[in-house]
């Protein structure tokens, strides 16, 4: 049996088309009449709309959507406001009818070994990883490893890989403004939280500035455990822009490069 997902949250009381609609509209930087016209729709339409004077059809929901380029789990929310059942499935990764999609990821993070590679879902839990990333854990809490295991949590928390990130004043940075970006995309308070979080994690007191050529590309430098070797890596995002379940849509495959030909020497020995 299909389970729901776990991340969705009820919508409010007071939620209405009208003030989804809006909070989308704000997240887009569009007015009433931008959105009309991108829409093919009256701007006095949409007003009514908004105002809940008009009750919008399902196809016109799903129009505004696309328009305002919500995420599938934003949309089937939209939905919901309406009166209209959810557009996308929602399914929980591990439930039965995902398995063909288990194994695709699987086989595609399988196929970076021996260089490390994770999937990971909105929420930044690691759903699947390959061996080499299993490698990378070595010598973490144990407590820090534990189901569910937040991927951004596990890196800047002092308990986690914090303290073998080299370069950690600008891998910090650069996760905290990679989350700060997802949150203006979406309507998940657990992103806000998760951001709070991490931004209160405390920073050792001799922490370096972040480097200029971080805003060109930010490397993963991991001192591993008991040696002095470090582990460069340059990484890249894949997710699946064609999807139409939120599952899918959320889903997103982390995939870490060698930086230099030592990096790349170190983990071909680890194959």
């Amino acid at each position: 049996m299909t389970e729901a997902v776990t991340n969705t949250a009820p919508l409010a009381p007071h939620t209405t088309v009208g003030a989804v609609l809006r909070e989308w509209r704000a997240k887009r930087r569009m007015s009433q009449l931008e959105l009309a016209l991108d829409a093919e729709i009256s701007a006095r339409h949409l007003s009514f709309v908004e105002s809940g004077r008009s009750s919008p059809s399902r196809d016109l929901l799903l129009k505004l959507a696309e328009r305002l380029a919500m995420p599938l789990r934003a949309r089937n929310r939209l939905m919901l406001s309406a009166g209209y059942a959810p557009a996308y499935a929602e399914t929980v990764f591990n439930a039965p009818d995902m398995s063909g999609i288990r194994a695709t990821v699987g086989a595609i993070l399988d196929g970076h070994d021996p260089f490390p590679a994770i999937a990971i879902d909105s929420r930044w839990t690691l759903v699947q990883a390959n061996k080499a990333a299993g490698a990378l854990f070595e010598g973490i809490n144990p407590e820090m490893l534990t189901p569910p295991l937040n991927v951004l949590r596990l890196s800047l928390h002092p308990q986690g890989l914090a303290t073998r990130i080299v370069n950690l004043a600008e891998w910090r940075q650069h996760v905290l403004e990679r989350l700060r970006v997802q949150i203006e995309g979406s309507d998940d308070p657990f992103l806000s939280e998760l951001f709070r979080e991490l931004f209160a994690y405390p920073v050792p007191a001799d922490l370096n500035a972040p480097s200029l050529h971080s805003l060109l590309a930010v490397p993963l430098e991991l001192r591993m455990p008991g040696s002095d070797q470090i582990l460069r890596f340059m990484s890249t995002t894949t997710v699946f822009s064609t999807a139409t379940s939120v599952t899918l849509a959320e889903l997103a495959l982390e995939c870490f490069y060698p930086a230099d030909a030592e990096t790349r020497s170190a983990l071909m020995q680890y194959e």
